[in-house]
Parts: C-alpha cells; sequence; structure tokens
C-alpha cells in the first residue's frame, strides 16, 4: 500500500465544531465516528456542509479515526 492510497467511505454527519472540524458517523459502521475537515476544493468553492448532512470521505490507511470530506451529497 502506497501513501497516496486512501480508503473511500460515506457517512452523515453528527456534529460541526467551530474549528471547522466535523464529527462523521460512518455508514456500514454504525457505532464508528470519526473526526474530519473539509478537502481543498469544498472549502474554495465554499461548498456548505450541515449536520445531517450525507459525504464521502477519505481516510488514511494508518489512522482510521481521522478524515477528509471530499463529496457532499444532494
Amino acid at each position: 500500500m502506497s501513501k497516496e492510497d486512501s480508503i473511500e467511505v460515506q457517512g452523515t454527519v453528527v456534529e460541526k465544531f467551530p474549528s471547522g472540524l466535523f464529527s462523521v458517523q460512518l455508514e456500514q459502521d454504525r457505532e464508528r465516528v470519526i473526526l474530519a475537515h473539509l478537502a481543498g476544493k469544498l472549502r474554495r468553492n465554499r461548498i456548505r456542509v450541515l449536520a445531517g448532512d450525507r459525504v464521502t470521505l477519505e481516510m488514511s490507511p494508518y489512522d482510521l479515526t481521522k478524515g477528509r470530506i471530499t463529496y457532499r451529497h444532494k
């Protein structure tokens, strides 16, 4: 597995924190909640992510407790 490999999962935003972080509950594992931040393209295009939104995450295989939000589903 190379450094650029990432795990793509889907989840639901549970809570938004003031520092730009989000608490996301994964779809496959309902009791698992991870901490995620917005990807640069979402931030640059000012995509709003609120609690209750379905999102796609990229997670590093090295730390499965943190991730990056790459897509907000309609």
